[in-house]
């Protein structure tokens, strides 16, 4: 078994060192504070990780580093670089493999189904960001200077997600206790959406297999399904009686971005809920044997952890 160092204690970061964790490796979690899963195999440690000397010290003899930050979305433009830089150097100097966790804004508008291969051409400001960060890393490791990987994830569903998914507090809740949803784009388009455990399930195997190194890969996602469908199949597992989906208006959403800079940085993603927005990950599924969780079961998590 492994050595393999986690940055970022949230839903993903924490959920991927539990199940490295559970299967024997040793883990250590790296936060500004030093919180993280409160299990005693789990070494939990202070430390900024936008230092490369500290983290490639953490780093030492480490298997694999992971990039599960989570800086606040209207810093990615000042926060990433210099923290992407520096998983770049701690890699390097440590040799632990670099994987990081990704998203799909680094494809452009209307490429659905996406795949790692689709042409990256970001149609946002923060997609840019996150390609730059790819690009980096790739020419790093096809340079012989470390090594690198990549999961890419749709919008994030399931226990855990917090008030930032678009399928977490902010819909799951009110919809169990019969409250129409808002939703920031429209109810009916397909869109994938994918769980947690998928999520958390494919870093774990990126990081312990060297076939994963050199490419991105998708997270294994059911078939897309509307926000309307989604919140239908919430309310139909619960027991509870359907609720209806609304559309933000796109002036209320100017209006509220005014004040709340998260709102304002949502502006530029909207096209992803205004046209289908699929992802493809038949390739992850093939090379790796990962397969979605039945919806059935996400449900049951997601519905329990909110009761």
């Amino acid at each position: 078994m492994g050595t393999h160092v986690i940055v970022g204690a949230g839903p993903v970061g924490s959920g991927t060192a539990q199940r490295l964790a559970d299967t024997g490796h040793h883990v250590k979690v790296v936060t500004r504070s030093g919180s993280g899963p409160q299990d005693h195999r789990i070494e939990c440690v202070a430390a900024d990780a936008g230092d490369a000397d500290a983290l490639a010290k953490l780093c030492a003899g480490a298997d694999a580093v992971y990039n599960c930050a989570n800086p606040p979305y209207h810093q990615w433009a000042t926060a990433w670089p210099p923290l992407a830089n520096s998983f770049l150097g701690a890699a390097e100097d440590s040799g632990a493999k670099l994987v990081t966790m990704s998203n799909l804004y680094v494809y452009p508008a209307g490429s659905s189904p996406m795949r790692p291969d689709t042409p990256l051409d970001p149609p946002s400001k923060k997609g840019a960001i996150r390609a730059a960060m790819w690009n980096d890393a790739l020419a790093a490791h096809e340079a012989g200077r470390l090594r690198a990987t990549e999961a890419r994830a749709s919008d994030f569903f399931g226990p855990g997600v917090g008030p930032n998914g678009h399928f977490g507090d902010r819909v799951v809740p009110k919809a169990l206790t019969g409250k129409n949803v808002s939703y920031i784009g429209d109810p009916n388009v397909p869109h994938s959406w994918s769980y947690l455990d998928d999520v958390t399930a494919t870093l774990a195997a990126l990081g312990t297999d060297d076939r994963a190194d050199g490419s991105a890969w998708h997270v294994p996602t059911l078939a897309p399904m509307t926000a309307s469908e989604m919140v239908a199949a919430i309310t139909a597992a619960a027991g509870v009686d359907p609720v209806k989906v609304r559309q933000i208006p796109p002036m209320v959403l100017h209006l509220m971005g005014i004040v709340v800079p998260v709102m304002r940085e949502l502006r530029e993603m909207r096209y992803q809920f205004e046209a289908p927005f699929v992802i493809d990950a038949c390739e992850t599924e093939a090379t790796f044997g990962l397969r979605p969780t039945p919806l059935t079961d996400q449900l049951a998590a997601t519905i329990a952890s909110y009761r």
